[in-house]
């Protein structure tokens, strides 16, 4: 059965909610369980900076063209099926993780978590939006985000912990996450299908085709499509990829794996608890310019930490840009739902997500490389320098912006 709209908005679909931010949580556990690991597997496989680079930013280099792939597939097919394909593909990744015998399989791994993702990630924003309702876009946005930020943060600690701590430190961390996955599948079973259209099969009226955003939503779109990529940039290019390095040599000279994990969920934790503290905040486009002047602060905070060997800088530095990210993408999500004409949620999610996918693999990459042909530090100063600069830029246009509806609204 269908429910429709008024029954989505009275709070009879408050479990089919909660499922399907767990299912859109556990790929995101599962795509960063190997986070803390990737140090290890350089030692064990022989290969370089570089290379770990390239292994974290094939993921996203999937994603996208996945995304442009199956961005308007659940709009045909219906979001529960498309979401489940997603959670099996994030499985088999995760198959190929516990049985690595090389670099080769860990490229295998991130392809196919690439293409799980890419899968799920405008389904299962569309999915919560119309769960939700029309009258709750920002709890539809935070649902999604707390999901995403939350199910990080969450794979990384508990990553870091067993593999210091439990056996089996390269295969445990997987098997959960492929529990966590198969759970968050079977559960999909209680959720309604929103689009109307996955009761039957559908013959010949698939179409790939590149997201389009509506002409007159491009502005917006622009804005909290920057935003972020720029967010995301620092959370999944920055912290998820090369701050357990950066941690570990350049500021606590150590090697304990539970540690550096947790140094690098910290920031995707204190984003989820600023997205709690701000769901009844300010509006979209000061929230949004607010948490990305935290976040150029934090990345200071990040860049000054490591000359001064600073662990109170360090934390400092995440907890700040955690925060930013957490307000800014809280905002930017509620503005894309407020924004997206319902036929075509699933295809501007897709749209907004090669945003964010952009924001995290061109980053990583040339850290990478710069640390390579320079030192690491170099590599992450000049990351925080760009991204910091483009994020106070960003900031003034959602405030001008903010400004010129006010003046328009007053006229």
């Amino acid at each position: 059965m269908t429910f429709t709209q008024h029954e989505t908005d009275s709070g009879r679909v408050g479990g089919p909610v909660l499922v399907v931010a767990a299912a859109f949580a556990s790929m995101l556990f599962g795509a960063n369980l190997a986070a803390p690991l990737y140090a290890g597997y350089a030692q064990q496989f022989g290969f370089s900076t570089a290379v770990l680079s390239l292994i974290f930013a094939v993921y996203a280099l999937v994603l996208i063209p996945s995304l442009l792939v199956f961005g308007q597939l659940s709009d045909a097919l219906g979001r529960r099926p498309v979401i489940a394909a997603g959670l099996v593909l994030a499985i088999a990744g995760l198959i190929l993780f516990a049985l690595a015998t090389s670099v080769g399989w860990l490229f295998a791994a991130r392809v196919v978590q690439g293409l799980g993702q890419g899968m799920m990630s405008g389904a299962a924003t569309a999915a919560l939006a119309e769960l939700v309702g029309g009258g709750n876009a920002r709890r539809a946005a935070l649902m999604a985000t707390i999901a995403q930020s939350g199910g990080a943060a969450v794979g990384v600690t508990l990553s870091g912990v067993l593999a210091q701590w439990a056996p089996a430190p390269k295969v445990l961390p997987y098997v959960v996450g492929m529990l966590a996955c198969a759970a968050a599948a079977v559960s999909l079973r209680i959720v309604p299908e929103t689009t109307g259209r996955g009761e039957a099969p559908v013959h010949g009226r698939i179409r790939v085709r590149r997201p389009r955003v509506p002409a007159e939503i491009r502005g917006p779109f622009l804005r909290v499509g920057i935003t972020a990529g720029a967010v995301w940039a620092v959370a999944g290019g920055l912290f998820l990829s090369v701050i357990p390095s950066y941690a570990g040599t350049l500021v606590l000279h150590t090697n304990n794996l539970a540690l550096l994990g947790l140094v690098a969920a910290l920031a995707l934790g204190c984003s989820a608890l600023a997205q709690l503290a701000a769901r009844r905040g300010a509006p979209p486009a000061q929230a949004q310019a607010g948490g990305l002047i935290l976040l150029a602060l934090g990345l200071l905070g990040l860049v000054l930490s490591a000359p001064a060997h600073s662990l109170t800088l360090l934390v400092t530095g995440s907890v700040i840009a955690g925060a930013g990210h957490g307000l800014a993408f809280l905002a930017a999500q509620d503005d894309l739902t407020r924004i997206a004409p319902p036929e075509q949620r699933a295809e501007i999610s897709a749209a907004f997500y090669v945003c964010i996918y952009l924001g995290v693999s061109v980053p990583v990459i040339g850290i990478g490389v710069l640390s390579v042909l320079t030192t690491l530090y170099i590599g992450v100063t000049t990351f925080a320098v760009i991204t910091g600069m483009a994020a106070l830029t960003v900031a003034a246009w959602h405030l001008a912006s903010a400004r010129r509806d006010r003046r328009a609204h007053e006229a």
